[in-house]
């Protein structure tokens, strides 16, 4: 059991929060986790960010500023409740389109259903399959987006060559994710809030304080923010940038396909 954070040579694909699992284990594991708290999901991402999950995930789709066209196609990754694809459909004048990918059905049924709700269904479309085996041709999307599911993957080198691969020539990659904390105090904080409350919030909420431990724990194994944003160099992406909001709590990286 280690908890030190990962580098960019990895170490995610073993890393169940702080515990080390087999290869090839912490796909079943994580899969497990959603569909757990798929229906809770959202009040779960409120309680581990405070609410302030929403000002970034608009950040994400204001950096993005998707084109008002109905040929624009973007890819969002790990997001079945389609938290981020309904932004950018909307974003969009609701004349883009969002293909939402996610491992985990569950969490699909969760975001078609809420599509469905929202009259954007069709805007967009649900597909189940894996972030290291996307079922798409190359230079098929305008962007890549992700939003705190990327530490999730077990091979995130593989992950991030399959973004790269899909996205069409000028196209840009964006990954929203829990990050390292620069503030001391805010950081105390911060850990004190992850290792006691949210479990306990979490039990509370859905019953069962495990998933809530893992999500945490892995947010303390995911590379930091220079890490990571090194691999997204390793994986052939240029003018590789990184912002950081609350202090690091999260951090909004970019990438482009030149």
């Amino acid at each position: 059991m280690s908890e030190a954070r990962t580098s960019a040579e990895g170490g995610m694909e073993t890393s169940y929060g702080f515990r080390q699992v087999a290869e090839g284990e912490k796909q079943h594991l994580v899969n497990d986790v959603f569909h757990k708290v798929a229906k809770r999901y959202d009040i779960m991402n409120d309680v581990m960010s405070g609410g302030l999950h929403r000002l970034w995930k608009d950040a994400l789709v204001t950096a993005l500023n998707p084109r008002k066209d109905p040929s624009y196609k973007v890819l969002d990754v790990a997001g079945g409740t389609g938290d981020i694809a309904f932004r950018i459909v909307e974003a969009s004048g609701r004349k883009g389109h969002a293909t939402v990918l996610d491992i985990n059905g569950s969490m699909l049924a969760v975001g078609a259903e809420r599509a469905r709700k929202k009259g954007l269904s069709d805007n967009l479309t649900f597909v189940e399959a894996n972030a290291e085996e996307l079922p798409f041709q190359p230079n098929s999307f305008d962007a890549y987006t992700i939003a705190f599911g990327i530490r999730n993957v077990p091979h995130i080198d593989v992950a991030l060559s399959e973004a790269y691969r899909v996205l069409k020539r000028g196209g840009r990659l964006l990954v929203l994710e829990f990050s390292e904390v620069g503030l001391p105090l805010l950081d105390r904080f911060y850990d004190e809030w992850s290792f006691k409350a949210i479990p306990q919030f979490g039990k509370m909420i859905t019953g069962d304080s495990e998933p809530y431990q893992y999500l945490v724990e892995s947010i303390r194994k995911f590379p930091n923010q220079e890490n990571f944003a090194a691999m997204i160099r390793q994986a052939g992406f240029s003018r590789v940038t990184y912002t950081n909001y609350t202090g690091g709590i999260a951090a909004l990286h970019s990438g482009w396909k030149l």
